[in-house]
């Protein structure tokens, strides 16, 4: 049965954005963000993240990294009967191309991470859409054939409950 699908930016929508995130010390959710992703999991959407993670191919941080934050990230969502379904990471910097550039599709606004999350899950895309907060992010929506929305700030469940999403 298709589902449709909310897919969530990482820095900037769902945590503060503090520039190559990785540790967990350093995550502060953005207001609204667990009651969010609840709210998106209630009304029956899958709820992927889709994150350009170039602190890896930077150097910065590593792979391993990025899922011990993903996994904390859902076992603090576990504690309001919330979770993400699949987070979806592009280490691909265009700056760095002897890494990773095989996966240079994966970056948006490409859309690989959301083209993977069509195979793995049965999504349908007419009700779905993403919400990011820059521009290569609702590029990236766009070329998917999926609604795109810019988050710039305040309380992420009243944007959604506010947009014509649900």
């Amino acid at each position: 049965m298709l589902k449709p699908a909310a897919f969530l930016d990482r820095d900037g929508v769902i945590n503060k954005e503090k520039g190559y995130l990785y540790k967990i010390d350093d995550f502060e959710w953005i207001e609204g963000a667990k009651e969010s992703i609840k709210y998106l999991n209630d009304h029956g959407y899958y709820v992927f993240v889709v994150t350009n993670q170039s602190g890896i191919a930077k150097g910065f941080y590593n792979e391993k990294d990025v899922i011990c934050l993903h996994n904390y990230i859902n076992n603090e969502l576990q504690s309001i009967n919330a979770h993400i379904d699949e987070f979806f990471v592009s280490p691909y910097h265009p700056d760095n191309t002897k890494d990773y550039l095989n996966l240079s599709h994966l970056r948006k606004p490409n859309t690989g991470m959301l083209d993977l999350a069509a195979t793995k899950w049965s999504i349908d895309k007419s009700k779905s859409f993403l919400i990011g907060d820059k521009d290569t992010d609702i590029e990236c929506a766009e070329k998917f054939l999926i609604r795109g929305h810019l988050f710039e700030n305040g309380n992420l469940l009243n944007f959604i409950k506010s947009s014509e999403n649900l």
